[in-house]
């Protein structure tokens, strides 16, 4: 696959806590990625964050918490993430998504 004109990125920032059917949210939507065949995807854990709900979570001992923020960054050409961001709609319940506009300076595979 060839990134070379518009693509974007999206990031969906979740807790480590989300499930979806008694599964980690961030796995669900990584393969969901993969089944469309999107050109890439990473999940990242946070080491502190807070979100709607203003309720800060962080790695620091005094304040452990399981629940650390993740974020979840897909890219690919915006008419293949169409699809994607419909069944985000249904996964993230609790969470956010942002889209935007981004330059791919390369995208390589060495065999």
């Amino acid at each position: 696959m060839i990134l070379l004109e518009k693509a974007e990125r999206i990031r969906i920032y979740i807790g480590e806590d989300h499930k979806h059917k008694m599964h980690p949210l961030s796995d669900v939507i990584l393969r969901e990625a993969k089944e469309l065949g999107l050109a890439g995807a990473t999940v990242f854990r946070g080491m502190a964050g807070f979100g709607a709900n203003s309720r800060i979570r962080t790695t620091k001992i005094l304040r452990l918490s399981e629940d650390l923020p993740v974020i979840i960054e897909v890219v690919d050409h915006p008419d293949r993430l169409e699809k994607f961001l419909e069944r985000l709609e249904k996964l993230v319940t609790d969470g956010m998504i942002t889209r935007e506009p981004i330059e791919v300076m390369a995208y390589r595979h060495s065999k």
